[in-house]
């Protein structure tokens, strides 16, 4: 399950490296405008697209690499678990926040935030049930 984790976590590393890609890309060609309802690069240079000055898709990538780290380097330590799942809880509030700022603030979609969306919820769902399997065998 922990390799499971890190490739998703891997994804998720690099829908975030293409979104900090377009974050400052000025070419006016949208990458993926896909109508009026779906566009990344309304989303990824809005203000909310930004946190302390910092990309949130730099804070995604980091988010991720952290995940990976934990689920490769460190998975013979017993409480990896539990730390995979709270950086993944804390990981998904972000997210979901995010995805609220989309649908009711900037009222536009965008599909690398979604697949973001998706794979962090993944990992989570991962990472929950990785805890229980541990909880039993103690």
């Amino acid at each position: 399950m922990l390799w499971a984790i890190a490739l998703l976590a891997i994804a998720g590393a690099a829908v975030s490296s293409v979104s900090l890609y377009h974050h400052y890309d000025t070419s006016p060609s949208s990458f993926c405008d896909f109508g009026a309802n779906f566009n990344c690069d309304i989303v990824n240079r809005s203000i909310y697209s930004v946190v302390f000055g910092i990309p949130v898709a730099l804070i995604g990538i980091f988010g991720y690499g952290v995940l990976l780290v934990l689920a490769t380097l460190y998975r013979a330590k017993t409480e990896v678990s539990r730390m995979l799942l709270v950086a993944s809880l804390a990981g998904l509030g972000f997210a979901l926040y995010l995805t609220y700022v989309e649908a009711f603030v900037l009222a536009v979609w965008g599909i690398l935030c979604l697949s973001s969306l998706a794979l962090i919820a993944a990992i989570t769902v991962l990472s929950s049930v990785l805890v229980a399997q541990r909880m039993h065998k103690i």
